[in-house]
């Protein structure tokens, strides 16, 4: 369900189309302001990012849900991570994972 009013678009995170990234991984990419990533990410427990994800700009992500570990680190639900900028990662969970991810988008240099 999406709602229009006035200068705020709403919706229900879950209706959002989702795109298979991975085996067991799903990210659903949200409206944002220019500028500027959203998307919110689900892992199927056991699974992993099928790829090193670069941040040449950064990463922010909160958990909503289940766990997300990077390297030996676990962080559980209401953890929030920020990745500076020209860092990399390869997530993956043992019990599942739900999270919001946003970060900015560089502008192409020219």
């Amino acid at each position: 369900m999406t709602a229009i009013s006035g200068e705020m678009l709403a919706m229900i995170a879950g209706e959002v189309p989702a795109i298979e990234v991975g085996p067991g991984c799903r990210r659903r990419d949200l409206p944002s302001a220019a500028g500027v990533r959203a998307w919110i990410v689900e892992m199927a427990p056991g699974s992993e990012w099928p790829h090193v994800d670069q941040h040449p700009s950064g990463e922010d992500v909160y958990v909503l849900d289940g766990e997300m570990i990077e390297g030996e680190q676990r962080y559980p639900a209401g953890s929030y991570l920020h990745f500076l900028p020209g860092s990399s990662h390869q997530p993956r969970t043992e019990t599942g994972l739900r999270l919001f991810g946003f970060n900015v988008v560089e502008a192409p240099h020219g």
